[in-house]
């Protein structure tokens, strides 16, 4: 009964709004159109053999679940269309047989004109929400052979509020879901890429009520689908992990690594679950593929995990630089950058791992990126680069050439964010003249810090335009800083770089907050929740001054 009814969810799902219709009623009712034909036209491609178990048209129906109907009234006064579709639903009694069809059924499938379905509407039948998507998909078919009654079914009031009733119920029929059903609904709308919220929402809703049971399979699907459309939910992500945990000795290397990248889109990190898929991959040391140790190791570079337990960090970072010995440089120059830069990112990056991304024969086909995964993939050679200088003091090269460190527009086109502009105004204010500082300074490490200042030994400003400045590509200046002067970076982290439910910034902002320190800068951290306590100006001003002075003693106290 219930696959009778998930083959018309699935059929609704692929046309429905992903989201709670920010558009107008004619332009959503154009889209869903539109959406209901080209699904049509894929179905009769489909040769009988391989066509999905759904029922025959008008023989839908949603066993041992309560039941609501539709029933003719008044009209209404401003409308040739009855009083609303969704005033009109009635709780029924459950029913746990098939219902013979009715012969609304035989109306719905036998017609050939969209007025004949949208007359059923207000025609005194006993129609419920399986009727409405039925009546939307019968008049997808009709449409798709008469495209000319598109622009009057649109402006039709009728069809308007059907498909406002079919998007309101495809929710409250969530309710009655199981894990199973729970788990085909967030598959379809990840595979179709759909990030419906009120539908996520409403299913996450009864994965953390109802007390039933999920199975190995439902748990790997749900972070599969809550990770690819990136929706989090606290009390969602609690259950998937504690609940995964006692599974994982059962799992593949594939299925591990799967996980742990879900849980790395998702930014959530269990401390438990991660140490147990470490475990997982030193107890299968000699069989774990390295593709699946890749994965696992970038999605512990994401989270910036690595082991609690010291002897486990060890034994796990051996068997990486003893798998990648042999196989780092025959996989994909992409990939082989990830990984090291993963690597460098827990700070376990081998010099030999270094030279082979930072070699001439892979970096140069990223010299030149055009494509966004290009330049991704590029800047992360920018920051191996920078770990291979500022962190392997011995390190002989090769390294990537000065050309290739000269700051890119892409790097300073981003959106200005309220925390950048209000950090950027008020530092000026401190500062009190342009000379004394600098803002969105992109460094040859490939990281751009929010404001750059300069400390004589008294705390005062110090102009920069004459200084050396080797952070810069190319460095300039050649005045030498005064004895006793400190160089402070200003880097503000927001909300993005944290973590879920976290003050521990993730793997990418705690390499820039390193690279800086590491290049000499005092780092002035400016976090989004603490800013957000700041009302007036002047708290802003006093609270950069007490972080100024505190990087200072900090340094003095070192």
């Amino acid at each position: 009964m219930k696959g009778d009814f998930l083959g018309l969810w699935n059929h609704v799902l692929a046309v429905l709004p992903a989201g709670p219709c920010p558009q107008p009623p004619a332009a959503m009712a154009a889209r869903l159109v539109k959406q209901c034909a080209c699904l049509l036209r894929e179905a009769t491609l489909v040769p009988p053999a391989a066509a999905p178990a759904v029922a025959p048209m008008g023989r839908l129906r949603l066993a041992q679940v309560g039941r609501r109907t539709l029933t003719s009234s008044a009209t209404s006064p401003s409308s040739h269309f009855p009083r609303s579709l969704s005033g009109l639903l009635e709780k029924e009694h459950v029913f746990s047989a098939r219902p013979q069809q009715q012969e609304v059924d035989r109306l719905i499938e036998k017609a050939t004109r969209p007025e004949e379905l949208l007359e059923l509407l207000s025609g005194g039948h006993r129609l419920h929400e399986n009727h409405a998507a039925l009546v939307l998909i019968q008049l997808s078919r009709l449409l798709s052979n008469k495209p000319e009654h598109k622009a009057s079914l649109m402006q039709d009031a009728r069809f308007q509020q059907l498909l406002q009733l079919v998007n309101s119920q495809c929710l409250e029929l969530a309710e009655r879901f199981g894990p199973e059903e729970l788990r085909r609904v967030l598959v379809t709308l990840a595979a179709q890429n759909r990030r419906s919220v009120p539908l996520l929402r409403a299913v996450s809703y009864h994965l953390v009520q109802k007390p039933f049971p999920l199975t190995k399979g439902v748990l790997l699907d749900l972070a599969y689908a809550y990770g690819k459309l990136g929706f989090q939910q606290t009390q969602v992500l609690q259950r998937l992990t504690a609940d995964l945990l006692p599974h994982v000795p059962s799992l593949t290397s594939g299925e591990v690594a799967r996980c742990a990248k879900s849980f790395a889109l998702l930014k959530w990190l269990s401390g438990p679950l991660f140490e147990a898929f470490v475990q997982h991959v030193l107890d299968r040391a000699q069989t774990v593929p390295v593709p699946h140790l890749c994965n696992v190791l970038l999605a512990f570079a994401h989270l910036n995990f690595r082991p609690e337990r010291p002897e486990q960090e060890d034994q796990f970072f051996s068997l990486v630089h003893e798998k990648l010995d042999s196989e780092l440089t025959g996989l994909h120059p992409a990939l082989q950058v990830d990984v090291v830069w993963a690597l460098c990112v827990l700070q376990q990056a081998r010099e030999a791992e270094l030279r082979a991304v930072l070699r001439p024969e892979l970096h140069g086909q990223f010299l030149e990126a055009k494509s966004p995964k290009d330049q991704g993939t590029f800047r992360k050679l920018l920051h191996v680069n920078a770990s291979a200088w500022l962190e392997h003091p011995g390190y002989a090269g090769p390294c990537l050439p000065a050309a290739a460190l000269l700051p890119r527009l892409s790097a300073l086109d981003g959106k200005v964010t309220p925390l950048q502009k209000e950090l950027q105004d008020t530092l000026k204010g401190l500062l009190g003249s342009s000379d004394r500082g600098s803002f969105a300074v992109p460094t040859q490490y490939g990281w751009v810090l929010d404001a750059e200042v300069l400390l004589d030994p008294d705390g005062q400003f110090l102009p920069l335009r004459n200084f050396v400045a080797p952070h810069l590509a190319p460095p300039s200046g050649s005045q030498p800083l005064p004895p006793g002067a400190k160089r402070l970076a200003f880097l503000r982290w927001e909300f993005p770089s944290y973590g879920s439910r976290s003050r521990d910034l993730l793997g990418r902002f705690a390499l820039a907050r390193r690279h800086v320190q590491a290049a000499g800068f005092l780092v002035v951290d400016v976090p989004y929740y603490e800013w957000l306590d700041l009302k007036s100006e002047w708290q802003k001003g006093a609270y950069l001054k007490d972080k100024m002075r505190k990087a200072v003693a900090e340094e003095l106290a070192k």
